[in-house]
């Protein structure tokens, strides 16, 4: 008998899943995670078997995407077994899509295979093309090899889409010039509101920069026109007329864009996060590993759609607060 499709309560059909495969990074990102993370025991983790069975149950209820995620996916060992297998899903037509986010590090290893394996593409993080800064900001200094993995990715005939953080003080002036470097070598870029996740060492009213401002200024030297443009995110794009690239904003901060969160996120330990906003979850991993784990899991899928609130609760205002979760990013997935 056929499943129903993930629905929620709100009438969204969850057609995508960011699933984590690790909470283990290779850079310390300063608004991501603290210097001294305290990572999972590998015990707790997902092995690849029940990665694969996890998202076997997602597509069995309707989701068409899969993007691969973390901490930073490409130190889990063997992740190319689990792409693979994951692979076979696009070559028999049930999934429409299968990508990953990546800081690139380790991309000049991987790119080929990934391509191998019908991975046509890839969001690379990075936020700035200064080794000074790039090392303050991620606290190790690898842009060299980011780069190299870039190269690697386009040789590949992978497309690539660049992330990057828009960070108040820090970034801000160099936003155009990464534009402009990225729309001149064939990759669109997406800039990003800074997230309230996890406690670290700086406040993040301080890193906080609202991209109507970023665009204000863009609009003042480029012509941004809108695109009805959809890639399964929240990203809104728009294209550089003066550079012919694309260029996405994601908004969590100014622009709500709950009403058409089409996802959910999977944790490597197998929690379901059905908001990147909230903390609720629910336990797939306890479902998976009972007598009956195909009813079980089903049924913790249905209770997650119970549980998907109608929009996250993402707020920076207060110098000193909270933030919005306790977990950092790398534990959910990005």
């Amino acid at each position: 008998m056929a499943l129903n499709a993930l629905t929620d309560s709100f009438g969204r059909q969850i057609t995508y899943l960011r699933l984590s495969v690790t909470d283990r990074c290779d850079l310390r990102c300063t608004y991501c995670m603290a210097e001294h993370m305290t990572f999972l025991p590998k015990r707790d983790v997902l092995s690849l078997e029940e990665l694969e069975m996890l998202a076997g149950a997602f597509i069995e209820r309707g989701v068409r995407k899969i993007r691969i995620t973390g901490g930073e996916p490409l130190v889990r060992r063997d992740i190319m077994t689990l792409m693979a297998r994951l692979g076979r899903c696009l070559e028999a037509g049930e999934l429409d899509e299968l990508t990953l986010t990546t800081n690139a590090t380790q991309l000049s290893h991987h790119a080929d295979v990934l391509r191998s394996v019908g991975v046509k593409r890839i969001n690379v993080s990075l936020d700035t093309l200064d080794d000074r800064k790039f090392e303050k900001l991620t606290r190790r200094n690898a842009l060299s090899k980011v780069l190299y993995g870039l190269d690697a990715a386009q040789n590949a005939g992978l497309k690539v889409k660049i992330n990057t953080v828009a960070l108040k003080g820090v970034n801000e002036d160099e936003i155009p010039a990464m534009i402009e470097w990225a729309h001149g070598r064939n990759m669109d870029l997406t800039l990003i509101e800074v997230m309230p996740l996890g406690e670290i060492e700086e406040d993040r009213v301080d890193q906080y920069l609202p991209l109507t401002a970023v665009q204000d200024r863009l609009q003042s030297q480029w012509t941004l026109t809108p695109m009805d443009m959809r890639t399964g995110g929240p990203a809104r794009y728009h294209r550089v007329e003066e550079t012919g690239g694309v260029l996405g904003m994601i908004t969590p901060l100014t622009n709500n864009f709950c009403a058409g969160c089409n996802r959910v996120r999977v944790t490597c330990t197998g929690q379901i996060y059905m908001c990147l906003g909230h903390s609720d979850r629910v336990d797939l991993r306890a479902a998976m590993r009972s007598d009956e784990p195909h009813a079980a899991l089903n049924a913790a899928l249905d209770r997650a759609m119970l549980k998907k609130p109608e929009r996250h609760a993402f707020d920076i205002s207060e110098r000193g607060s909270a933030p919005a979760v306790s977990r950092h990013m790398s534990v959910t997935g990005g």
